[in-house]
């Protein structure tokens, strides 16, 4: 199980080992088959995603830009009913070369000097994940159900347990940080 589940991630491995210093693009169509290798409580419908790769190759370091863009489909909040929702985002990740795989340092992440490729689904990954938004609204709910629903909806709902793990969680700080920033 888990060997295949490896095979399948290493679709999204980028070798960088024979390429020259420069700049150098990869692409990967990012489908339901995508999400299911993450364990992930969110459903994913109809994701139709492009992952834009763009690797800047140093020689002592590695620079990638990953910009996702396309759509998934959400169940709105209100209506329940279907709705296409934009994923645009871009994260810049410096990769330096080291002893060990270290991703602490929320910007720089550092892979074994003797790895030949840097997998990039997990920063794919979050990627989307941040395209996401908490509240889920399709386009088509007027104001006025916005308004109804204001009103009778306590402004200070506990959000469940699930959402707070993130919140705590540095690396989403720190992408929403380069988020804002942009």
């Amino acid at each position: 199980m888990h060997t295949h589940f490896m095979d399948k991630l290493r679709n999204y491995d980028v070798s960088f080992s024979g390429l020259k210093n420069g700049k150098h693009e990869f692409k990967f169509e990012i489908d339901k088959t995508f999400f299911q290798l993450f364990d992930t409580e969110q459903e994913f419908t109809n994701p139709k995603i492009v992952a834009h790769v763009f690797l800047e190759k140093h020689t002592t370091f590695l620079e990638f830009v990953i910009k996702v863009d396309g759509t998934v489909e959400l169940i709105c909040d209100i209506t329940n009913d279907e709705f296409d929702h934009p994923v645009e985002n871009e994260i810049k990740i410096l990769v330096h070369f080291g002893e060990e795989y270290d991703d602490s340092n929320e910007d720089v992440i550092t892979i074994p000097a003797s790895d030949h490729a840097f997998n990039v689904a997990q920063l794919i990954y979050e990627n989307v994940q941040l395209s996401i938004p908490m509240k889920k609204i399709s386009p088509n709910v007027s104001d006025d159900d916005l308004e109804i629903l204001n009103k009778f909806s306590p402004k200070d709902i506990e959000e469940p347990e699930e959402e707070e793990k993130h919140e705590s969680d540095p690396r989403w700080d720190a992408l929403r940080k380069l988020k804002d920033n942009n």
